[in-house]
């Protein structure tokens, strides 16, 4: 079993739940999941975790966000993107650059509330099968940020935007949200992730790269380790005389285990067993000079 991350390249037409059932039958592995629903629709980054590495899914999905989109002015449309029902077509009147100061407002902090088209839940059931019944129901809007925000193209009525975001925002609604200041509505019409933390575009796999990789027997070598997602963390070393303590998963004292530094109190580490294999990540409780287990990643505990 692979135990680690795939930077997965999702093209248009697949859920991201496609994506994790075709790695099943690729990696020929079940425990497998995504860090973040991408619209069918949507192409572009998308982290996979294999094995151990699933418990790092929502830790993953928690990372900034980067996004080119492209949205025209004058409609508005339930899935607030070109594929939906259009429930109104308007002239557009504004000048190009009352668009650039409507896009620009955005920048910050702002109240977004999530679409209705979207997998949230509401009492157990997800807000986009509600709408396929014809339901529509009131949503509380969520604080949501947007990092850095560019125009790179304009050809009224379309804009193509680069936008740098925080977790949970949805760019279709960002589309929307600029077409109701504008009083002309607007749609997104395209939209790709190029970026999902530390991994970006240029550095995915498609799924049928990775099939290729697989079929020669060198999945691994797109496989990224689980201790590369804590590298910001300093190293510690066990001691042979830690296995019993580490294959349970309890806490090392102060004699079980070598560090490079002091460490401050509740300050977390990434340890390593007496082999050098990562093992997990602890916090160090200063009072009883104890490392404590945070979350563990070694096969073992599967």
């Amino acid at each position: 079993m692979e135990h680690g991350i795939i930077n997965v390249y999702k093209e248009k037409g697949f859920t991201s739940h496609d994506v994790v059932a075709k790695l099943r039958g690729i990696c020929k592995q079940k425990k497998i999941g995504h860090t973040g629903t991408l619209d069918p629709d949507a192409v572009g980054v998308l982290p996979v975790c294999l094995g151990s590495a699933t418990k790092l899914c929502d830790m993953l999905t928690d990372k900034e966000k980067e996004y080119i989109a492209e949205f025209k002015l004058g409609y508005v449309t339930d899935t607030q993107d070109i594929s939906g029902k259009i429930l109104k077509e308007n002239t557009v009147e504004v000048t190009e650059e009352q668009v650039r100061e409507a896009i620009f407002s955005f920048a910050g902090d702002y109240d977004q509330i999530p679409p209705m088209y979207s997998a949230l839940k509401v009492n157990g059931k997800k807000l986009y099968e509600l709408a396929r019944e014809g339901k529509e129901i009131e949503r509380k809007s969520r604080p949501v940020r947007i990092l850095e925000i560019e125009i790179l193209e304009e050809r009224m009525p379309e804009f193509c935007i680069r936008v740098r975001c925080s977790k949970g925002t949805y760019i279709r609604t960002l589309c929307h949200d600029i077409g109701q200041v504008l009083g002309c509505g607007a749609v997104m019409i395209s939209l790709k992730r190029t970026q999902s933390g530390i991994f970006k575009i240029d550095e995915a796999y498609s799924l049928s790269e990775i099939q290729s990789k697989a079929d020669a027997g060198q999945l691994s070598e797109i496989v990224i380790p689980v201790e590369k997602m804590f590298l910001q963390l300093p190293e510690v070393m066990a001691g042979e005389n830690a296995r019993k303590a580490l294959d349970n998963g309890n806490q090392l004292k102060s004699d079980e285990y070598v560090t490079q530094k002091e460490l401050a109190d509740d300050e977390q580490v990434r340890l390593y067993n007496a082999e050098g294999s990562f093992h997990g990540v602890y916090r160090y409780d200063k009072r009883r000079k104890l490392l404590c287990p945070v979350q563990l990643f070694f096969a073992g505990r599967d």
